[in-house]
């Protein structure tokens, strides 16, 4: 049998999700893009899991597309080609759509499809010393499946550039467009990611699933009298909820509220 592409580290309400094809800097091949959708489709779906971390092993983060794998699609007949497409699409879809927190631990380098990956994440940290770049069009190639979300990240003017000129970006300018929220020296990447997990799990599970759902939908929408009437009613709705009256009750009784790990 191959060895998994994907690795899954439970943690009690955590799980860490590892690329591991660190020979080839985690390149997304025909496998690794089929385990890492179902990897977070089983994730959503498990009551269990809290907040998931994606990261790769070894000395990167993504490589981005496995050039051989590329070559085959491209060699391959249009139906074939369209098919492996639309099924790398629907990976980002499913990362991107994932009713858990997820946090991209950024290691290394992030190219390509790998970019793409962080910015499909809700919460992006890198390692100062990690590099980024949309680097397709210097295979002759576009950035097509990962444009929908490096654009919600960092805007059309920045991807515009990033897409043409295909060029290397530290993890400092990928901070200050958007792409990253926050970066670490390697050696505290591990305990500022840890901090930020302490802070999902303080949150309640379902108003963090709420939360993601009503940033997608006010999004670039006019506020009008249709869009205030839809945010009255999503807090009307959550709030008569058991997670909200206990998240309520216990701030009242000065004690954390029932779904907060024990420490």
């Amino acid at each position: 049998m191959p060895e998994p592409t994907i690795e899954v580290e439970p943690a009690g309400a955590l799980a860490r999700v590892w690329m591991n094809r660190p020979a080839v800097h985690n390149a997304l091949n025909e496998a690794m893009i089929d385990e890492l959708a179902e990897t977070f489709l089983d994730l959503g779906e498990d009551a269990a899991v809290r907040v998931v971390v994606l990261s790769g092993r070894g000395r990167s983060f993504s490589a981005g597309g496995d050039i051989e794998y590329m070559k085959r699609q491209g060699a391959a007949p249009r139906e074939t080609n369209l098919a492996t497409a639309r099924g790398l699409a629907e990976m980002f879809r499913i990362l991107a759509i994932c009713p858990k927190p997820t946090i991209a631990r950024v290691n290394g380098a992030a190219m390509g499809g790998g970019l793409g990956l962080v910015a499909a994440c809700d919460i992006a940290v890198a390692a100062s010393n990690a590099i980024f770049a949309a680097s397709e069009v210097r295979l002759g190639l576009i950035p097509s499946t990962i444009a929908p979300y490096v654009l919600r990240a960092i805007g059309p003017r920045q991807a515009r550039r990033l897409f043409q000129t295909a060029e290397r970006i530290d993890a400092a300018q990928a901070r200050r467009i958007g792409l990253v929220h926050e970066t670490a020296e390697p050696e505290q990447l591990d305990a500022r990611v840890q901090s930020i997990i302490d802070d999902l799990l303080a949150g309640g599970p379902a108003a963090q699933s709420a939360a993601k759902s009503l940033v997608e939908a006010v999004t670039n929408r006019p506020i009008t009298r249709e869009l205030i009437e839809e945010t009255a009613v999503r807090i009307a709705d959550i709030r008569s909820e058991p997670e909200a009256i206990e998240g309520l009750s216990a701030f009242l009784e000065k004690r954390p509220p029932d779904w907060v790990p024990e420490k």
